[in-house]
């Protein structure tokens, strides 16, 4: 079975020399929503409004967060909301257990108390995807976000490119909302490729972009079962014309790359820390399996240091979070 909703990790806390806050990074918020727009045949944009979402966090970019989606008997009431609630969630019993799917928050606007979350329409073969699907204004909803007053900042933010000259973010129809929120706050200097495979050509979308950024749009029209084939070819190329005549790297033995089992552990490795000023910088988020190929590709093959490159496995064909 093909699924497209995302198997993210939880959100983690946020490396930092100071003392720990005393709240929590992220906290559940009850929302409603407010409005539905169907961006195109894969794409739907839900905005959700909500009394305290003036305290969500708004640092934009790539901000990871989770839907919980209502139990059908009893909603929320059973949801747990104290700062250990992915911990008691655990533990609640089968049947009692809220489904839980990481989105990216596509625009945040706290002033206007509104979150927009972009959704990919797979049919009703999941429970997120089903739930958009049939989602209509003033339906119930809750969100873990980032809270805003908590002293944290940086948490669930995966795009960390440390002053890169040339970037290179590519993805599948679940990176799309990720990678857009990115282009619209790169400066305006920015300079590099960005690819995009989804279902079909009418997928593609009018994006807010740097003039030195190149958007390239794949489409899987002829060939839906092909998931993947399109993103790592266009990488490929992309790559034997730019980074031969850029990059000067050593290609290392394959066997020195740990391998990752994307059947039963995520594909995540997110470097930060190392100045990449006038350098190359590569984020790569989707299905698992051809991340994990653009992964031993970039690194194996053409000898991109590790730290310059961000490889997120957002999904897996076949198997969906929890």
């Amino acid at each position: 079975m093909l699924t497209s909703e995302t198997n993210r990790p939880a959100p983690p806390r946020p490396a930092t020399a100071r003392p720990a806050p005393a709240r929590p990074a992220h906290r559940s918020f009850r929302v409603s929503v407010k409005r539905v727009r169907r961006l195109s045949p894969s794409f739907v944009r839900i905005t959700f409004t909500g009394d305290d979402l003036h305290d969500f966090g708004d640092e934009g970019l790539d901000q990871r967060i989770k839907i919980v989606l209502p139990l059908p008997e009893s909603g929320y009431d059973t949801f747990p909301v104290d700062d250990d609630w992915y911990g008691a969630w655990r533990q609640l019993p089968d049947g009692a257990r809220h489904p839980l799917r990481t989105y990216t928050a596509r625009a945040i606007r706290p002033a206007e108390r509104e979150v927009d979350v972009d959704f990919v329409s797979h049919g009703d073969t999941g429970p997120a995807s089903a739930w958009a699907n049939h989602a209509n204004v003033g339906d119930d909803m809750m969100l873990i976000g980032p809270d805003g007053t908590s002293g944290w900042s940086g948490s669930g933010i995966e795009w960390k490119p440390a002053g890169a000259a040339t970037t290179l973010l590519a993805g599948d129809e679940t990176a799309v909302p990720a990678i857009a929120a990115i282009l619209n706050q790169l400066p305006s200097d920015a300079q590099g490729c960005v690819f995009l495979e989804v279902p079909t050509t009418a997928d593609a979308l009018d994006l807010v972009k740097p003039e030195g950024v190149h958007v390239e749009w794949l489409d899987r029209e002829a060939d839906p079962a092909a998931h993947g084939t399109k993103l790592i070819d266009a990488v490929r190329n992309w790559t034997s014309r730019y980074l031969t005549a850029t990059h000067h790297g050593k290609a290392i033995d394959p066997a020195t790359l740990k391998d990752v089992d994307i059947d039963h552990d995520i594909l995540w490795e997110v470097p930060e820390g190392r100045d990449l000023s006038g350098q190359f910088y590569a984020w790569l988020a989707g299905e698992a399996q051809a991340i994990k190929t653009l992964r031993r590709f970039l690194v194996s093959e053409v000898g991109i240091d590790r730290s310059q490159v961000a490889f997120m496995g957002y999904w897996r064909v076949g198997k969906s979070e929890n």
